[in-house]
């Protein structure tokens, strides 16, 4: 019993702000006695859920319930106080990812994107949405960002990458938009070679499969196939193209385009054939069935 007391002591002193950011929960306003947050337990538009910074205690408001910061977790996790220490335990590496409310139509429509911070790409809730669309979190760092951001009052993070205007496409397992300006990303590597795929987990898919790609191609994702048309000049500059766009109306339409304008294109996407792109086929194929096409596609 001693030990699960200083155990509780413990934790009760882990940082409720902390602990709230965590789980993707970060201050509407903040001084230098209490932060105030949107509640993470319901849909609000008022802060009404208070931390007092002094104290290390949460009381919310909407319910008037509060207490320490096993308290927050055991409600937000529906555990007990044996759970919610274990979660609390190793630097929270166990505490779970909450689903935040998307952003509405009329949120994101009349709100801009604020970048809140960019940092390494470093939360379990990420690592997890990475892992089940079958990358790494080597690979996905060599080429996106964590970013957290604000949409009205909200705060979100997600998974970035940014364009070459600055913009950032943002992707999570909930939700998927862009700041402005809205344009492609372009990675230089070789002036020869370049591959092109429509979307950032088609391109991360890529270097997993492939990952010298990373040093031999310059590296275009569309982020959208409306960018294609504008990107033909440039294109056609170089010496090998390896097209991997997604295999529905609009991709195969634009693979088309490319092949007559840019002839130094090729069409990789028989890889991928019975799929809508490369990450989906990457999802749900088996490892050998992959690692076969791989080796088809190349000597083909």
């Amino acid at each position: 019993m001693k030990e699960i007391r200083m155990d509780c002591e413990k934790a009760r002193n882990i940082d409720i702000v902390s602990t709230l950011a965590k789980s993707g929960h970060f201050p509407v306003r903040k001084t230098e006695k209490e932060a105030w947050f949107l509640s993470p337990f319901r849909t609000e538009t008022q802060a009404s859920f208070k931390v007092s910074l002094k104290k290390n205690y949460w009381i919310d408001f909407g319910t008037f319930e509060g207490g320490s910061t096993i308290d927050l977790v055991m409600k937000m996790e529906n555990c007990s106080v044996r759970e919610a220490l274990e979660r609390l335990s190793g630097n929270m590496d166990h505490f779970s990812f909450h689903r935040r409310p998307n952003p509405t139509k009329k949120e994101h429509r009349t709100n801009p994107i604020q970048i809140i911070e960019i940092k390494e790409i470093e939360h379990r809730a990420l690592q997890n949405y990475l892992s089940s669309r079958s990358i790494s979190i080597k690979t996905a760092r060599k080429l996106c960002k964590e970013i957290h951001y604000r949409i009205g009052e909200r705060t979100y993070f997600g998974i970035g990458l940014q364009n070459r205007s600055e913009g950032w496409e943002l992707r999570n397992s909930y939700w998927k938009g862009s700041t402005s300006p809205k344009d492609v990303s372009l990675v230089k590597n070789d002036p020869k070679n370049l591959t092109i795929t429509e979307g950032m987990f088609d391109m991360l898919t890529l270097m997993e499969l492939r990952p010298e790609i990373g040093n031999s191609h310059d590296l275009l994702v569309l982020n959208t196939t409306a960018f294609v048309k504008r990107m033909i000049k440039e294109i056609g500059k170089y010496e090998n193209v390896e097209l991997f766009l997604d295999r529905d109306k609009a991709g195969m339409g634009m693979t088309e385009l490319l092949l007559e304008k840019c002839p130094n294109s090729r069409d990789m996407s028989s890889l991928y054939r019975g799929f809508k792109d490369i990450n989906e086929w990457k999802v749900k194929s088996a490892k050998d069935e992959v690692r076969q096409r791989i080796q088809d596609v190349s000597l083909s």
